[in-house]
């Protein structure tokens, strides 16, 4: 009998995922460990399905490998490749930025204004699972007001790839109010079609949630690390 209860294969897949992204993240899975099919089947009680769509989710954000004859491994997340992909990430949002100062219309613009007027009451109230959501429109606001469909979806690829760091380092409530203050000056300078501001200001939000992140790193790895016994 079908379980009418049980959420759709691609939620589950799309849930197992985010458990084993903030378990990479979080330094609980180490670097080198195969994420098996039937183990984690067997853990969250489901069938090997929704477990390959997880480790495909995983993979394509770039938190695990697939090697021939071993499956699937969990990388080696080191702060220069975090740092690698922030910058990518930055240079290419920054030129969606230009494009969108140049060329949304009046009416994108109220709509970017008024998403950002909404993540700051959402930055005011801590409510950071919403501004984690709304965070994710108010950029893809951005790479579609650029009016170039292929940077845009270059953007939507890279930003696939970092999602699970975004939403890390947006998980503390300093980083949202930093990020809500960055926002505002790439909001202002879109809307007043400073192109050349709107790039600068994109690329140094970037710039920022890469410290973030790399901050929240490397206090995720001090804390799991040994302590060194004193010598007698």
């Amino acid at each position: 009998m079908t379980n009418h209860n049980r959420p759709p294969r691609q939620v589950l897949g799309q849930t197992i995922a985010a458990e084993l992204e903030a378990e990479i993240m979080l330094a609980q899975l180490d670097a080198g460990s195969r994420l098996d099919e039937v183990a984690l089947a067997k853990r969250f009680g489901v069938s090997r399905t929704p477990v390959r769509e997880a480790l495909q989710i995983v993979v394509s954000r770039a938190l695990a490998v697939r090697v021939p004859y071993k499956g699937v491994i969990v990388s080696d997340i080191s702060p220069e490749r975090i740092d690698q992909l922030f910058e990518a990430m930055g240079e290419i949002e920054a030129l969606c930025g230009r494009f969108a100062a140049q060329r949304m219309t009046m009416e994108e613009r109220a709509g970017l204004l008024n998403q950002h007027e909404e993540m700051a009451q959402m930055a005011r109230s801590g409510k950071a699972d919403a501004y984690e959501a709304a965070n994710t429109r108010f950029h893809q606001m951005i790479y579609t007001g650029s009016h170039n469909g292929d940077l845009a979806e270059m953007a939507e690829a890279m930003w696939v790839k970092l999602l699970p760091f975004r939403r890390s380092q947006l998980a503390d409530a300093s980083r949202i109010a930093r990020s809500n203050a960055e926002h505002a000056q790439i909001v202002e300078a879109i809307i007043e079609r400073d192109a050349q501001t709107a790039e600068k200001a994109l690329r140094r939000h970037l710039v920022s949630a890469a410290q973030a992140m790399l901050d929240k790193w490397a206090r995720n790895r001090s804390n799991i690390m040994p302590t060194p016994s004193k010598a007698s």
